[in-house]
């Protein structure tokens, strides 16, 4: 079965079609840039422009960057105050025509890892972590997705979120060496394992592209590995949350 996914981050909004079977892509990814503020119809008409580029009729999956329950947006994340309680699939299908199903981006990303990825067949706790804009994470025990677990908000310095410490957005804006971001990483996965003692780390999101050079200088008591899918699990797992 073809779907259509579409990954909604704090910078950019890309969707591809989806092969349901196997994961793969089956078309080229198609990306536009976040609107400046986040607001609710502004993004709402970019994954409208994104829907009709693919002339896509079908319901569509979607990755947001929030906490989602039972398809209203929770809290506010990277984007516009706006979205707090809005229906997002409601929304959507006001503007676009389409049905559509919208799931936690991290959850979307983790789907694609566990069903085709580095998390196929492995048991106990495993944690998918994506580094961008912000720090998503899925987790799942035995293969069951245990939704909306934000680990990127766990506290920091003054109580802030630990995700405005060790994102990949941070490292570059603050123009970190591999070796300064892996520190931060490093904390932040430390801190990952003392509060949930998973049996398994998956990284993907952009910052997944950097692992090579930053696993070197991490240490963690857990096995780390880079997502299968790096980059486009976002799209894969939305695409498959769309699935009837």
């Amino acid at each position: 079965m073809i779907l259509l996914g579409l990954d909604i981050g704090g910078s950019g909004i890309k969707g591809a079609l989806v092969n349901s079977e196997t994961g793969e892509l089956e078309s080229e990814r198609f990306r536009l840039p976040t609107p400046k503020h986040a607001k609710p119809q502004a993004m709402a008409e970019v994954v409208k422009e994104i829907v009709e580029h693919f002339d896509w009729k079908g319901p569509v999956g979607v990755g947001f960057p929030t906490i989602v329950k039972n398809g209203f947006c929770k809290s506010q994340s990277n984007l516009h105050g706006d979205w707090v309680n809005v229906n997002i699939e409601a929304f959507l299908k006001e503007v676009c025509g389409n049905d559509f199903k919208v799931v936690n981006d991290a959850d979307a990303a983790g789907l694609a890892e566990m069903s085709f990825g580095a998390g196929k067949g492995k048991k106990g706790l495993i944690l998918t972590i994506t580094l961008g804009t912000g720090i998503g994470s899925g987790v799942f025990h035995d293969g069951k997705l245990i939704p909306n677990f934000e680990l990127g908000h766990l506290r920091y310095k003054k109580n802030k979120p630990v995700e405005w410490y060790a994102a990949d957005s941070v490292r570059k804006r603050k123009e970190l060496t591999d070796k300064q971001y892996a520190e931060r990483l490093e904390y932040y996965l430390q801190y990952v394992d003392r509060v949930c003692s998973p049996d398994l780390i998956i990284i993907g999101g952009g910052g997944s592209k950097l692992w090579d050079k930053l696993n070197g200088h991490i240490i963690v008591d857990v096995p780390v590995v880079v997502a299968e899918s790096k980059n486009e699990a976002g799209i894969i797992g939305a695409a498959l949350a769309s699935m009837p």
